[in-house]
């Protein structure tokens, strides 16, 4: 009776890409039982390993390259607008408003600056398979200070 470790082939040292002809080898899955058909099973295709070249690496920072190009400026002038909640009560606005209203400001002031930072991350990171992740949180965060803007202009207090 073989074990696992011993059914498997062995992954090279150092893996520099797909290996067909392992994807395609067939491995009995126990000794051939002389009452039947020894039962065969496929090898598990190799996957990709740390250092390996990342075909998609342009995905994730285009998504959020796109998104920013229209969510930005959409932040940018309803925040711009958002202070004119302030036109009906003059300067006896209640805190809450005030409050809200220097949230927006600084989200998008720090979000900016935050935005760009993880923009410029998402495009500069090397292009292999174990800076995935991390490309996709820097577009993550590349349009979440927009998008909060946007919700805090939705969600900002009545006067």
């Amino acid at each position: 009776m073989s074990t696992r470790a011993d059914a498997r082939p062995r992954r090279p040292a150092v893996h520099s890409g797909y290996d067909d002809a392992a994807a395609r080898a067939v491995l009995p899955a126990e000794p051939a039982d002389p009452a039947g058909p020894a039962v065969l099973r496929h090898a598990p295709y190799p996957m990709p390993g740390p250092d390996d070249h990342d075909h998609r690496t342009s995905t994730a920072p285009l998504v959020a390259t796109v998104l920013l190009a229209v969510l930005g400026p959409a932040a940018l002038f309803l925040g711009g607008l958002s202070v004119m909640a302030t036109d009906s009560c003059g300067t006896d606005c209640p805190t809450a408003l005030t409050t809200w209203l220097y949230l927006i400001y600084g989200t998008i002031v720090f979000g900016g600056v935050l935005s760009l930072a993880a923009l410029v991350t998402a495009w500069s990171l090397p292009r292999k398979v174990r800076h995935r992740n991390l490309r996709r949180w820097a577009a993550i965060a590349t349009v979440a200070p927009p998008v909060l803007v946007i919700a805090l202009v939705c969600t900002i207090p009545s006067p």
